[in-house]
């Protein structure tokens, strides 16, 4: 059983890793159910409450930095809510529209929630070019809490075995 657990463990944190940069899946929180499960594959006793936590306070910080360096990436233009709107809806509506429109949805969201706001192209292009800029700091930060995550979870369990 402790070897089915450790490969769907394994398989988790993978693919939550690819979830980082593919916004469909919810990429920090399959890494932290993945490293949940590789602790309680060895009866947590190498990996304790007190990583547990830790481990549940970077994903946390994870998924706040996401939504805090888009938000931060928009405003850093002066887009107005619209434009916030815009992306949020722009991203969910280009999920339907594989790789291209995972990139290109929120750029489209912002700017024609920003030119609805305010009529102004230029300022519109803006807010899509602040969004772009807050989605690869939020990646960025994602990526780099990620990798914390795991290196967390390596280390204690390498103390503690």
């Amino acid at each position: 059983m402790s070897t089915v657990l450790w490969i769907l463990a394994d398989l988790l944190v993978i693919t939550g890793v690819a979830g980082i940069v593919i916004p469909a899946l919810p990429g920090v929180v399959l890494i932290f159910i993945g490293l949940l499960l590789a602790a309680w594959a060895e009866g947590f006793q190498a990996i304790g409450w007190v990583t547990i936590s830790i481990l549940a306070g970077l994903m946390v910080l994870a998924l706040l930095s996401d939504v805090l360096a888009t938000t931060l990436g928009v405003k850093r233009v002066g887009a107005s809510r619209w434009a916030i709107t815009g992306s949020m809806l722009g991203t969910i509506i280009g999920l339907f529209f594989g790789f291209v429109g995972i990139i290109v949805g929120p750029f489209v969201g912002a700017a024609v929630g920003e030119y609805i706001a305010r009529r102004d192209v230029a300022q519109a292009g803006r807010a899509g070019l602040g969004t772009w800029a807050g989605i690869i700091l939020g990646t960025t930060v994602k990526l780099a809490l990620a990798f914390s995550m795991v290196a967390v979870f390596a280390a204690s369990y390498v103390l503690n075995r």
